[in-house]
């Protein structure tokens, strides 16, 4: 089975130890966002799981306050979860990977990659949104009938 985690900062799991997490690849992006999302998908026998949730899973998050993590079942938000992840596993500009030593190697991207980093093509993506809802929005706005 394959294991991608995309943390933010500490991670104590060494990926590529033979016997151990040769099939885990831990990936850390830096850019100009702190936060990153709590996305958890899981693929079982076909089946595909996506979770969100609030849930940083470092100890001194889970002794003294409630963490939630929820399902997420509408097909078009589990597809926008998808395309997230897709965007930061396939990041060569802002991500390093984590090797078997613990150290970190930054992607580089290749030819034919984008150049750019994950949080600026979400960034990219959100703004070309949210100029089409409103250019949506001012065209309802034109051809609803006017009282006069």
């Amino acid at each position: 089975v394959q294991v991608d985690l995309i943390v933010r900062d500490t991670c104590r799991l060494r990926p590529g130890v033979r016997g151990v997490s040769e099939n885990v690849r831990v990936i850390s992006i830096v850019g100009r966002f702190l936060e990153h999302a709590r996305i958890f998908y899981f693929r079982n026998a076909g089946e595909e799981e996506y979770f969100i949730g609030s849930a940083d899973c470092m100890r001194r998050n889970l002794e003294r306050r409630v963490e939630v993590v929820a399902p997420v079942e509408t097909p078009a938000l589990r597809k926008e979860l998808r395309m997230y992840l897709d965007v930061q596993l396939n990041d060569r500009r802002s991500a390093w990977e984590m090797q078997s030593d613990g150290s970190y190697v930054q992607r580089r991207p290749g030819e034919g990659d984008d150049p750019r980093g994950s949080q600026e093509i979400l960034i990219d993506l959100t703004a070309a949104r949210v100029q089409e809802r409103r250019r949506a929005r001012r065209k309802k706005a034109l051809a609803a009938p006017r009282e006069f």
